[in-house]
């Protein structure tokens, strides 16, 4: 199970949704993630922790092996890019 750093929130920013650091972590992190609605969805569920494998394929459309597929590509950039706990 993985789970975002705590200090990231997700907004609205000119349309787009975008996570952003905010408080202590600004001095680690400094910039933005933009998300599209499965993104979003995804990186809400890491916040609170949960299992990424466990995305609601039926809403996107998509088979079970594309949805895991592509949160694991999430989680790997993610990670590349500091957000996640270790």
């Amino acid at each position: 199970m993985a789970r975002t750093k705590e200090g990231f929130v997700v907004c609205s920013v000119g349309g787009k949704t975008v996570a952003v650091a905010s408080g202590e972590l600004c001095r680690h992190f400094n910039g933005m993630i933009t998300l599209n609605s499965t993104g979003e969805l995804l990186f809400r569920m890491l916040q609170k922790g949960a299992e990424h494998r466990t995305v609601p394929q039926k809403e996107y459309g998509v088979e079970r092996e594309v949805s895991v597929r592509d949160a694991d590509r999430l989680l790997k950039s993610l990670e590349k890019a500091g957000v996640l706990e270790e």
